[in-house]
């Protein structure tokens, strides 16, 4: 018989035209469900090697890479209480560097992103700034959450913040990488401050050249603006910003 849901799967990571058996799923799907709920599970709770990332990270050039760490003492305690992961342990370590952009390579709910794509990510992004902008040297953050990066950011003295950050696992994708921009970070500024490139896992999600484009026309959006979020919008190639309506293609 012919399966005609084929050509649609083919398309998409998302489960569907599962079939049946008797009453339930065939077999092998429920063993795929089952895998795939392992993997989000594991990407969870698998720390994140920072000796490896470090190592990763020496081939783009930006210095020797900064580490954090949350108030969030273990993995179960940044699970049960995402206020500590958005607040610092301690940030003496950090310079203040005045620089335009500084990278933050946070842990997230998927180390594993971080592991699997913050280096390339992060090649891409320097290569998409052509030069353009001071960076500040990445800091590498652990047990954190998105908003880590506002403190990280205002510490640093930068301009706009990038956090790399692991999202949260699903049943189709377990290493899913996310970019929150922020321009001026400060403590206490919401999700309204900010623009999210999210899907960042090829060759399924988003590729890292793509993200590092959108992240460029959104820094120099919230650049000439001199904000971001709400009012900073990417419009297919072009970085829309204002009531205006105006663009930078």
């Amino acid at each position: 018989m012919t399966d005609l849901w084929a050509p649609l799967r083919a398309t998409t990571q998302a489960r569907i035209g599962l079939g049946r058996a008797g009453n339930s799923l065939p077999t092998r799907r429920v063993l795929e469900f089952q895998a795939a709920h392992a993997a989000a599970r594991d990407a969870v709770h698998e720390p994140l090697d920072v000796d490896d990332l470090i190592k990763q990270l020496h081939g783009t050039g930006l210095g020797e890479p900064l580490r954090v760490h949350s108030h969030a003492q273990t993995r179960s305690e940044y699970l049960r209480r995402p206020d500590l992961g958005r607040s610092p342990a301690d940030l003496s370590s950090l310079p203040k560097t005045n620089a335009d952009i500084g990278f933050v390579l946070a842990d997230g709910l998927s180390p594993r992103a971080l592991t699997d794509h913050s280096a390339g990510t992060l090649d891409a992004l320097v290569r998409a700034f052509d030069g353009r902008y001071r960076i500040a040297p990445p800091v590498i953050a652990t047990q954190a959450r998105v908003a880590l990066g506002d403190r990280i950011g205002q510490a640093l003295g930068v301009t706009t913040v990038l956090v790399l950050i692991g999202e949260r696992p699903g049943l189709s994708v377990a290493d899913s990488l996310g970019i929150y921009l922020t321009h001026r970070p400060t403590p206490g500024v919401t999700d309204a401050d900010r623009n999210c490139i999210s899907n960042i896992h090829p060759p399924d999600g988003l590729d890292y050249s793509t993200a590092a484009a959108v992240a460029a026309m959104l820094v120099a959006g919230a650049r000439q603006l001199g904000r971001s979020g709400i009012t900073l919008k990417d419009r297919g190639g072009s970085a829309e910003i204002g009531c205006g309506g105006v663009q930078l293609t």
